[in-house]
């Protein structure tokens, strides 16, 4: 698991932070997971390297991915360590191949038109993380997988409004255009970075879609797999933590550094998370204003 760690450990990202209140052979079996999806996807948002080209890398590792799937022997270190969780935990090809098409979508496609659109995006890149991570996890109950769906897509929309400067930076905007119209927002006002009371408007439409996807990400989780959704429901209250900055600052978006937690209100929440599981507290700490 070298190569997945230290990909895990240079990451620093929220999703790899989560992984702390596992034990020892889920919290490995994430990073090796954790790995795969930040390689194939720094490989799609490296914007150097020529569109086709990245497309033929994204196809080898889907067919190496594949490989690791089927019994094969992968080609990708990354994959190697894998193997042996996708082996344990019975992860199916189907749902990378899944994850590969979203990363894909953003060699094409700069803009979404629709929600229904968008919403494809999200399952893709989020909510087939989600499905994947509760097969390592364990769980009980089908309706685990509502509830990984439903929350993938509820942090994928709250990464999306945290994230408008970074993607006009680079020319994308994931808000859908049917509401940019439906607000009197204009493309050139997102790709110049200006802040109006009609962008506000708009954010917030798209944060109450979040809202939603965070309430029945809440509904969908049954009591009985809770605690082995721990690592999950962290990242629910991070996201949701994130969202509620978003919103104090009226989703003003377009400074030059992104609205973050730091690292005191992180290590809170991970306290929080772990001392209500553990005292039986059975409601996620996220969705509620």
């Amino acid at each position: 698991m070298q190569e997945s760690q230290a990909i895990t450990r240079k990451s620093a990202s929220n999703l790899a932070l989560a992984f702390i209140l596992l034990p020892k052979p889920k919290r490995d079996g994430m990073a090796a997971l954790y790995a795969f999806c930040r390689e194939v996807d720094d490989v799609a948002d490296e914007d150097a390297v020529p569109v086709e080209e990245r497309r033929r890398q994204l196809a080898a590792w889907r067919e190496d991915a594949r490989a690791a799937c089927g019994g094969g022997v992968p080609q990708f270190a990354v994959n190697r360590e894998l193997q042996p969780v996708i082996q344990s935990c019975r992860l199916p090809f189907e749902l990378f191949d899944d994850l590969i098409r979203g990363v894909e979508m953003d060699l094409d496609i700069q803009r979404y038109e629709t929600h229904a659109q968008l919403d494809q995006y999200c399952y893709r890149v989020a909510s087939v993380v989600g499905l994947l991570s509760i097969e390592i996890f364990g769980y009980t109950n089908p309706r685990c997988r509502d509830y990984a769906v439903h929350l993938g897509k509820a942090l994928q929309l709250t990464n999306i409004l945290r994230d408008v400067r970074t993607d006009a930076e680079r020319g994308r905007i994931y808000l859908p255009l049917e509401e940019l119209r439906r607000f009197g927002v204009r493309e050139e006002e997102v790709l110049k970075f200006r802040y109006t009371p009609q962008f506000r408007a708009l954010a917030e439409s798209v944060a109450a879609r979040a809202k939603e996807f965070y309430r029945l990400a809440r509904e969908a989780l049954p009591a009985e797999d809770r605690r082995a959704m721990i690592a999950a429901e962290l990242m629910g209250s991070v996201y949701w933590r994130l969202l509620r900055k978003l919103e104090a600052r009226g989703f003003d978006v377009f400074g030059p550094v992104p609205t973050r937690l730091n690292k005191l209100q992180k290590l809170h929440l991970i306290f929080r998370t772990w001392f209500r599981l553990s005292s039986g507290v059975t409601t996620p700490n996220y969705g509620l204003s």
